[in-house]
């Protein structure tokens, strides 16, 4: 089978929805225990440590909202706000993320080991399908298997903006 052949559009936009979901449940998680939780954690730390950690809670987010803004390019592409030539631009890829060395990871509290190993195992995820994608676009006709309309440009679709700006060409 084909790379093309292996993307099905209406199981391609529930495996986005669904790793959208699980980024934004994580990002809430991370937050939540970051911000809260690990204040008692921290306390308990030595001063390198504490910073290891505030470092790797900013990686953590990192990943996460690189994910994000990755699952949501591809719902814009979906809904044909984009075109499928314009998710082979670099802007559109998903952002590079620091890992995280595991001498680190031994250090952290097992809450925030936890959330170190979701957000790069969710990166990893998200990255091998990003690759999918871009394998898949490379050939003309998985563009319509991957469930872009091909009469269906940006420019095309309803805008509160291009309405008005269109009907104030017609008044003057």
């Amino acid at each position: 089978m084909s790379t093309a052949e292996s993307f099905d559009a209406a199981l391609f936009s529930r495996l986005v929805d669904g790793l959208y979901v699980e980024a934004m449940v994580m990002a809430d998680e991370a937050r939540s225990y970051f911000d809260r939780q690990a204040g008692e954690e921290r306390g308990k730390l030595d001063m390198m440590t504490r910073l290891t950690f505030s470092c790797e809670s900013l990686k953590v987010t990192t990943r996460l909202m690189h994910v994000i803004a990755w699952l949501l390019t591809q719902k814009a592409w979906q809904r044909g706000e984009i075109t499928a030539q314009a998710l082979t631009d670099q802007k559109y890829r998903l952002g590079q993320a620091a890992a995280t060395e595991p001498s680190a990871l031994a250090l952290m509290p097992t809450g925030a080991r936890e959330l170190v190993r979701g957000s790069e195992a969710l990166y990893g995820r998200v990255k091998r399908m990003q690759e999918q994608v871009l394998k898949a676009l490379a050939q003309p006709a998985s563009v319509e298997v991957l469930g872009e309309n091909p009469r269906h440009d940006a420019a095309d679709v309803p805008s509160p903006a291009r309405d008005l700006l269109t009907r104030l060409e017609k008044a003057f």
